[in-house]
């Protein structure tokens, strides 16, 4: 049987994140994009259906490049509502501790179809917390995602540097090495898919220098180049972390990541905000990805991402919206909203505009991940898009429409399609009981927390 043909025709406004005018509209055919049209022009063939995206702000898929899934469950915790990375973390680990995989199987729906609902179709998960009982932690999350239709890059994290040894987490929530790299080795065996259009993907992730050993560090290095996946960890996030890196290591961040094997193409790190200007320009030579966090920097008072040096030296830069602890939401689109300003406080206007945000979001996020089929819209790529209105009272006034989505603070995706596939519809995901989600969810984050 052919493939059906879907014309999003004519979109009130369409960012493609390339040059292309895509203002005609987009042809879908088997779950890629097989015809970008400029205005007026039509589909080379007929299409057996026609999308009018008149109403219609139409973007590549947004792509969350770090998140943690299982925050969700500890959002606006009181302890921690005022507390900067160290102290929440402290608070926090007791608590994590006490996850079991039904809850984390729950965390992870909501976070995913939170963040499907704002526009985005493809994130990164770093999940580093295995205590007794959830060793599958990995497995739970596969699930989720399938369930929700999403792409995912699930990074295996660890934690090994325990309190007892001068880390910073409890000793319930570290594993051994070897326990961690043989889990690594049977996630990427089992799940990791390559190519165009892959749904899941593993990455290694080792959490932070202050939890775990540079032992686990060069070893995850070294089987990432083995197996050919990616590396991700948490780095230069706050000043507590490079005293930390300075007192234990006698090494800067940068210079420990060097140290360890990891400065390089495979590599995107979270937050990146504490570089000096000689680091920036060897992380752009290395080629090393950075995902700026901006609402859980503000959180946190950790500080800005250098965004406009990390590029201008060469790095990869994309957006993530962190774990939803130190969020406290899963937004994509309100993520580049903050992005947008926060960037603005550092550099100014003229440099720091929606398009090149919205290019942070999508195209940019998608070369962390290694992928060139997502995070543009092109012939040949995946049909991975969000369809936002501007019908809301807060567009009333709005003249042009790419700019409002983050101006006037857009937070909710009308449509959805990932691989061809529409996965929301008016505002409301396909086969998901999201009142029964929340109840189940709420239950779970007070028992949490009620230990």
């Amino acid at each position: 049987m052919a493939a059906t043909r879907i014309w999003i025709k004519n979109p009130l406004a369409i960012f493609t994140a390339n040059d292309l005018d895509a203002s005609g509209g987009l042809v879908i055919e088997d779950g890629r994009i097989a015809e970008v049209l400029s205005k007026g022009q039509q589909p080379s063939t007929p299409c057996e259906q026609t999308f009018d995206a008149r109403e219609h702000v139409v973007l590549p898929g947004l792509i969350n490049t770090h998140h943690h899934f299982y925050q969700t469950l500890t959002r606006a915790w009181a302890p921690v509502v005022n507390q900067p990375l160290f102290p929440w973390l402290k608070t926090l680990y007791p608590v994590w501790a006490r996850l079991t995989p039904e809850k984390l199987a729950l965390a992870s729906k909501v976070a995913l179809a939170e963040l499907l609902l704002s526009g985005c179709s493809t994130a990164a998960d770093h999940h580093y917390l295995f205590p007794g009982g959830l060793e599958n932690a990995i497995d739970v999350q596969v699930e989720a995602v399938r369930e929700l239709g999403m792409r995912a890059m699930l990074t295996r994290g660890s934690m090994s540097l325990g309190e007892a040894d001068g880390g910073l987490p409890p000793q319930q929530t570290v594993q051994q090495g070897e326990v961690i790299l043989a889990d690594s080795q049977r996630l990427i065996g089992q799940y990791h898919q390559r190519g165009d259009g892959a749904q899941i993907q593993i990455a290694l992730a080792p959490c932070s220098p202050f939890s775990v050993t540079q032992e686990i560090m060069r070893q995850s290095a070294e089987l990432a180049e083995e197996l050919d996946v990616r590396l991700h960890t948490h780095l230069a996030e706050t000043l507590d972390e490079e005293d930390f890196c300075l007192q234990r290591f006698g090494l800067r961040t940068v210079d420990y990541l060097d140290s360890v094997g990891w400065l390089g193409p495979r590599t995107w790190l979270a937050h990146g905000i504490h570089f000096n200007p000689e680091e920036i320009i060897r992380l752009g030579a290395a080629g090393t990805g950075i995902c700026h966090c901006p609402s859980s920097n503000m959180r946190l008072a950790s500080g800005i991402c250098p965004s406009v040096e990390l590029e201008a030296a060469g790095a990869p830069l994309g957006l993530g919206v962190d774990g939803s602890a130190s969020n406290d939401a899963s937004n994509m689109i309100l993520e580049a909203r903050q992005a947008l300003y926060i960037q603005r406080l550092r550099y100014g206007a003229e440099q720091i505009t929606p398009h090149r945000v919205l290019g942070w979001a999508s195209k940019g996020s998608a070369k962390l991940l290694g992928r060139s089929d997502i995070g543009e819209l092109a012939v040949g790529k995946q049909a991975d898009l969000a369809l936002f209105k501007l019908d809301e009272l807060r567009f009333s006034g709005s003249h042009d429409p790419l700019s409002a989505l983050l101006l006037c603070g857009a937070d909710r995706a009308d449509r959805m399609m990932i691989g061809g596939t529409w996965r929301v519809i008016d505002g409301q995901i396909e086969g998901l009981d999201v009142a029964q989600l929340i109840a189940d969810h709420r239950q779970a984050a007070r028992e949490l927390i009620a230990g």
